[in-house]
């Protein structure tokens, strides 16, 4: 059965764009691998899996029941609390790599990493499939090919909405100030930014709702060959079982 790599920042990552992927895979006899800075296990955003500090936004900004259940299971697997490193990731080990998302300031090294860029353009180089929901889009557009343009450039994409960003932001702003914008530059415009042609970037329907179980159906995500993406912890059940799958 394919082996899928998960790597992950120490701290602040999303639960649901974790959890979610990992269940449904895992569930269909998919290994999940995961791989940290340092080889620690890793701790999600706490408030997004608990809505602490969200106040009457908290059962619209946070991780539902499936999100909540989904990490919670994660966080007990073997591999979860034994992760590789970055610097030991090898791309001959694994079929996939996984980048789930994440806001708060902890996503900053892992958005940030020349280490995991290199892993995801030599996975677009060697045709390993590649699947990223949310910010963790970016990580990808920020991954250059051999020609110095990101492995992104011809490819079709989604990622999260600046209508989404700016919306969980001006919400929010007054207490928590920046929690909800990683850079002042949006991941929209930023991920636009590195393809050939704006007409790249799919939005999709609006994301009124999340996706469940029940109604994958509610969730979007848009594949370009050996690559996958999606826009919020709203998409995660569509993207794990397109990623799924793609994995036959």
């Amino acid at each position: 059965m394919p082996t899928i790599l998960m790597p992950l920042p120490e701290t602040d990552f999303d639960p649901t764009e974790s959890g979610v992927p990992w269940c449904i895979l895992t569930e269909r006899g998919h290994t999940v691998l995961f791989a940290t800075p340092e080889g620690l296990p890793a701790r999600c955003d706490e408030r997004m899996l608990e809505g602490t500090g969200l106040g009457i936004l908290a059962p619209m900004l946070r991780a539902d029941v499936h999100g909540r259940l989904a990490y919670e299971a994660m966080a007990q697997c073997p591999e979860f609390r034994a992760p590789l490193r970055w610097e030991d990731i090898k791309v001959a080990q694994i079929d996939a790599v996984l980048l789930p998302g994440g806001h708060a300031p902890g996503m900053r090294p892992y958005l940030e990493s020349e280490e995991l860029q290199m892993l995801v353009a030599e996975c677009f180089r060697v045709d390993k499939i590649v699947a990223a929901i949310c910010h963790g889009v970016l990580l990808a557009a920020r991954s250059n090919a051999t020609d110095e343009t990101s492995v992104l450039h011809e490819r079709r994409t989604t990622a999260l909405l600046k209508t989404q960003e700016m919306l969980a932001w001006t919400l929010t702003f007054v207490w928590l100030g920046d929690y909800y914008r990683t850079y002042q530059v949006s991941v929209q415009d930023e991920v636009r930014a590195c393809l050939s042609s704006p007409e790249q970037f799919v939005s999709g329907p609006l994301p009124l709702r999340r996706d469940s179980p029940q109604h994958p159906e509610h969730g979007f995500c848009v594949r370009d060959r050996n690559y996958l993406s999606a826009r919020w912890p709203g998409d995660a059940h569509r993207f794990a079982l397109e990623l799924a799958a793609m994995l036959g």
